[in-house]
């Protein structure tokens, strides 16, 4: 595990640069930057869902193998990257790309939509070749995506509704801080419907982790409205704020941890207390996410990422985070928990290898069908 963490360092730090003193990467926020940074994230996601396979605390003793715990409590703050990170693209493009909104629908919303088919169809397939037993209602409420076969496919689901809000809200609003705000309101009442459905194993909405990242989306698009005042801020309190920021996060973090043991997301439907106490948790985890991406953004400020690895998984890391999953059940203790795994792999290093040995090519194919199973929204 040693070997792996220090390959892990190499693979995100080579080819990064240092910013002299009074010195930046202006860069920072660019395409280029937050490419490199998703691509990063996608390198962690996969970790994440394994350590959660390996070494959560809530599978039975015999079958915690310690290695990856570091990477256990930490998804809904990689994720909420991706939720600020599609903010800022969308509002850059937004105010640089005539016409943005014009045809929005077919080439923004649509290749997602068909990047989740594509993704539940080949799940349902795997699971079929598992073992899994399902009914004629179980594969036409999968078909359906109501019900879901993928489930880290939670994400796509969540980002093409903001993405429709985003397209409503620039479309029929004047100025873009109403837009904006209607956006902020869309989140909070997403967020709100989430807490009271709870937990459920059906239907979408399934748990806090739906909801409790979501605000980074319409932050992106704050950052995005103000990026030269904001970075601005930024270099002038740089050395108070970023040691700050990273104090702050590791507060929220065991904050977070302490609000979850007293209110929790759990709770009876018919406790009035369950939904006030779901949503203090995601305030708490609001405010963590917010802090952690802003460690993110500041650290890219003096630090240019940026090698070969980072750039080619920053192109595919909705194919990777779609694709990784089936292979970390497959070589898991169980297969979600339906059936047996194809090979229960115990130690950690070689899980990991096996994990993204099999995910990689996977990517790849994932990647040349949906490109060429929406071509037509590219027109």
């Amino acid at each position: 595990m040693y070997i792996f963490y220090f390959i892990l360092g190499a693979a995100i730090f080579w080819g990064a640069r240092v910013s002299a003193r009074h010195e930046w990467n202006d860069e920072y926020c660019s395409l280029r930057q937050t490419k490199i940074l998703l691509g990063v994230n996608a390198l962690l996601i996969p970790l994440h869902h394994m350590a959660q396979k390996s070494c959560a605390p809530w599978h039975a003793q015999k079958y915690i193998v310690h290695g990856l715990d570091v990477f256990v409590p930490v998804g809904h703050l990689l994720v909420a990257v991706f939720l600020f990170c599609s903010g800022i693209g969308l509002y850059k493009s937004l105010k640089t790309k005539q016409d943005y909104l014009k045809g929005f629908v077919l080439r923004r919303i649509v290749p997602l939509i068909i990047a989740y088919y594509l993704s539940e169809y080949i799940y349902i397939a795997v699971r079929a070749l598992m073992g899994e037993k399902m009914s004629i209602t179980d594969v036409i409420w999968y078909l359906s995506g109501l019900h879901m076969a993928n489930m880290n496919a939670w994400y796509l689901v969540a980002i093409i509704f903001f993405y429709f809000f985003f397209y409503l809200a620039f479309r029929h609003c004047k100025k873009d801080g109403t837009a904006i705000t209607w956006i902020f309101v869309c989140c909070f009442l997403y967020a709100l419907l989430g807490a009271a459905i709870g937990h459920q194993n059906g239907w979408w909405m399934r748990g806090e982790w739906w909801y409790n990242n979501i605000i980074l989306f319409p932050i992106g698009l704050v950052f995005a409205k103000y990026e030269q005042k904001v970075t601005s801020f930024f270099k002038r309190a740089y050395p108070v704020l970023f040691p700050l920021m990273i104090v702050l996060t590791v507060f929220l973090y065991f904050l977070s941890e302490y609000v979850m043991t007293v209110w929790s997301y759990y709770g009876a439907r018919n406790n009035p207390l369950t939904i006030p106490r779901s949503l203090g948790c995601c305030l708490v985890q609001w405010l963590l996410c917010i802090a952690y991406t802003a460690v993110n953004f500041l650290f890219l400020l003096k630090v240019r990422l940026g090698n070969r690895l980072l750039t080619l998984l920053g192109s595919v890391t909705l194919e990777l985070y779609l694709m990784h999953g089936m292979f970390v059940e497959m070589f898991g203790y169980d297969f979600l928990e339906e059936v047996p795994s194809i090979r229960y792999i115990r130690n950690v290093p070689l899980y990991i290898v096996v994990v993204f040995a099999c995910s990689i090519p996977a990517t790849y194919v994932f990647h040349v069908v949906w490109k060429r199973a929406t071509r037509f929204t590219k027109k």
